[in-house]
């Protein structure tokens, strides 16, 4: 079942929008264990790895860093859960989401979770098998059922047995 949430999107008063000054800011990776390829440009971080760049950061257990001729950085966490958290503009609010596996592309400012995968901004929160969280575009996409990630087939977990998409949105105040 896909289940796109532009209601949960238009429900929030405020636009979700990551800190625009992140793209510019240095990435900063931290971890007990590096291996760097400089011919492919590719790096492979593992134990308690920390990508911090500006206002996002995601932590993981493992993580493989990529860098186009450009200077855009991908990033593929994994963990128990890999998680990320990034303040919002203008606000003092932060998006957070975890899942068991996240994909970052720093070019599209996007993140994408996968299994057992929840997003939670302020008291609102989604769950499903997978979340592409769209920081430019103000998107989220939630995905119960079967899992994208071919890796895994079944998407019903003892906490959601059904695979289906969940989403908690608090009322807001009128004026």
């Amino acid at each position: 079942m896909l289940f796109s949430l532009p209601l949960f999107g238009l429900l929030i008063a405020t636009p979700v929008l990551a800190e625009r000054a992140d793209r510019n800011q240095p990435l900063h990776l931290e971890s007990d264990s590096a291996t760097v390829d400089d011919a492919t440009q590719t790096s492979v971080f593992t134990g308690r790895v920390v990508l911090t760049q500006g206002t996002l950061v995601i932590r993981a257990d493992k993580m493989t860093v990529k860098q186009d001729d450009r200077g855009f950085q991908y990033a593929t966490a994994s963990g128990n859960p890999a998680s990320f958290r990034q303040k919002r503009e203008g606000l003092d609010e932060y998006v957070e989401g975890w899942g068991e596996r996240m994909e970052y592309d720093s070019k599209a400012d996007k993140v994408q979770l996968f299994g057992q995968a929840r997003l939670k901004r302020g008291q609102d929160e989604t769950n499903g098998n997978y979340i592409s969280y769209d920081a430019i575009s103000e998107f989220f996409q939630v995905t119960g059922g079967k899992d994208l990630d071919p890796a895994r087939r079944e998407a019903a977990t003892k906490a959601n047995p059904g695979g289906r998409v969940r989403a908690v949105i608090q009322p807001k105040n009128k004026p």
